[in-house]
């Protein structure tokens, strides 16, 4: 009896080890949740209260050879599956290699809207636009490398992203996405330079994803072709900045042949805890000869944040002119949008 504990223990405290091994990484969560009220002019808002609430599961760890990873899982809106995910590998000498799911930021979603703002993007309040930004893969499922600073000039930065298919579905482990857009593999190149200049930041990106041509490719011409350039420039308390996009779908049949795209904006610190911004955005949507004329979204907004700890108090007045493409004086809007947001 006594032999067959002994063999117990050894057999448990073993498997213990394993487990211990297995598992020498760390995992923290934080998270948040927001309360807002919306008051849209021209449109039925209902109870203008809404609420949202997340949390944050961030793995780290280093392998043996001194490699270090990362893991990032997203709840958001209390779904019951994370809502998107990544997971990260950093090598020294060559950069961090990221597979992307969802949670965005990568290849030229990156710097879709750079503008500097004290809360939102001028299209991320409660008000609708409509307006279309670039994004590149960013928007599918893509691996992204950053390359590795010792390898570049100093104060620049490069990502690269890939997607195998880039029609923005996303799958499950052991699973594809198959395909019936007509939508084949993306590449996006995004270069950063703040080394030129104190306080000034340029950026540039380019996107193409390929389109077959055909039925199935919906009438492509050539693949889509996507870039965004455009700089910040801090100066003491203040920050301002203008950039430019253009997304081409190269198509004859479809309805959007393109967009051209500009935004400006300026934000001011009055202190740590208080800041403003106003911002404007501009969109002109070309047409196909055969689906009519082109159009133009204006979008701005007046921003005020003021932080107390770990709570924020935010208020955005926006207005659209052409919401959705649409001209007419009933597709010209006014929003109020309050939050105040809890980190933890």
């Amino acid at each position: 009896m006594n032999k067959l504990t002994k063999l117990g223990v050894s057999a448990l405290c073993g498997t213990l080890a394993a487990v211990s091994a297995a598992n020498a990484g760390e995992m923290s969560v934080t998270g948040g949740a927001t309360a807002t009220w919306s008051s849209n002019s021209g449109d039925v808002t209902g109870n203008p209260i809404g609420m949202d609430s997340g949390l944050t599961f961030t793995g780290t760890g280093e392998l043996d050879n001194g490699t270090a990873f990362k893991v990032e899982l997203v709840h958001l809106d209390q779904n019951a599956g994370y809502s998107v995910g990544s997971i990260q590998m950093d090598f020294a000498g060559i950069g961090s290699v990221r597979v992307d799911q969802g949670a965005g930021g990568t290849g030229l979603d990156r710097i879709d809207d750079m503008m500097p703002t004290a809360w939102e993007e001028t299209t991320g309040t409660s008000l609708g636009t409509g307006l279309q930004t670039v994004g590149g893969v960013g928007g599918s499922t893509n691996v992204e490398w950053a390359v590795d600073a010792g390898l570049l000039p100093d104060g620049m930065t490069a990502h690269i992203a890939y997607a195998p298919n880039a029609n923005g579905a996303k799958a499950n482990d052991k699973a594809g996405t198959g395909d019936t857009t007509g939508i084949g593999a993306g590449w996006d190149v995004v270069l950063q330079h703040s080394g030129l200049m104190d306080g000034v930041n340029l950026f540039l990106g380019a996107s193409t994803i390929e389109q077959h041509t055909g039925p199935v490719g919906d009438g492509a011409n050539d693949d889509r072709s996507q870039y965004a350039a455009g700089f910040t420039y801090a100066i003491g308390s203040v920050t301002l900045g203008y950039q430019m996009s253009h997304d081409d779908f190269n198509s004859s049949t479809s309805g959007t042949a393109a967009y051209d795209n500009s935004a400006y904006g300026i934000s001011f610190s009055v202190n740590d805890d208080l800041s403003l911004s106003y911002g404007k955005h501009k969109s002109d949507r070309d047409l196909t000869t055969s689906n009519g004329t082109s159009n133009t979204v204006e979008a701005e907004s007046l921003q005020i944040a003021y932080s107390m700890g770990g709570a924020s108090l935010k208020v955005a007045e926006s207005n659209v002119k052409n919401q959705n493409y649409a001209s007419g004086s009933s597709n010209d809007k006014d929003a109020t949008t309050v939050s105040l947001s809890l980190a933890f």
